[in-house]
């Protein structure tokens, strides 16, 4: 199979967390029509901040994206699950992969992984200064 086939997919994963969904507009494209990079970057960044302000249970701040793929085009009108799990918790940091599928408009039922990514976030006081994470009881 060459490098960048698209591997469909009939179901999504069952072992993460969906924390966000959503559709690409005509106005988040790039020259080329495709959604833009940096739009799907923010979209990612969104997704995985949701499991870490429930962890950190308060603010939190984006410190490192550590890797992201970009795997295959995202296109107007796809439907975007991302789905995010912990990796790591620190003392004051939490990393996070973040896995994006696209359930193309023409079809349904069929997903496509378009974006992976590894993020770590710390947890901040009022003042923007990282604190210690609470330890689970």
């Amino acid at each position: 199979m060459p490098q960048n086939a698209a591997v469909i997919h009939t179901s999504l994963p069952t072992d993460k967390e969906l924390v966000l969904k959503v559709i690409p507009l005509p106005s988040d494209t790039n020259g080329n029509g495709d959604i833009f990079g940096g739009w799907v970057m923010s979209q990612v960044d969104l997704a995985g901040s949701v499991l870490c302000a429930r962890v950190a249970q308060g603010r939190i701040a984006t410190v490192a994206v550590n890797e992201f793929v970009f795997k295959q085009p995202v296109r107007v009108g796809d439907l975007l699950s991302f789905y995010s799990s912990v990796l790591r918790l620190g003392r004051t940091s939490i990393t996070v992969q973040v896995e994006v599928f696209a359930e193309r408009i023409r079809a349904q039922g069929q997903y496509v992984k378009v974006t992976e990514a590894r993020l770590t976030y710390v947890a901040i006081d009022d003042d923007g200064r990282p604190r210690v994470l609470a330890q689970p009881a």
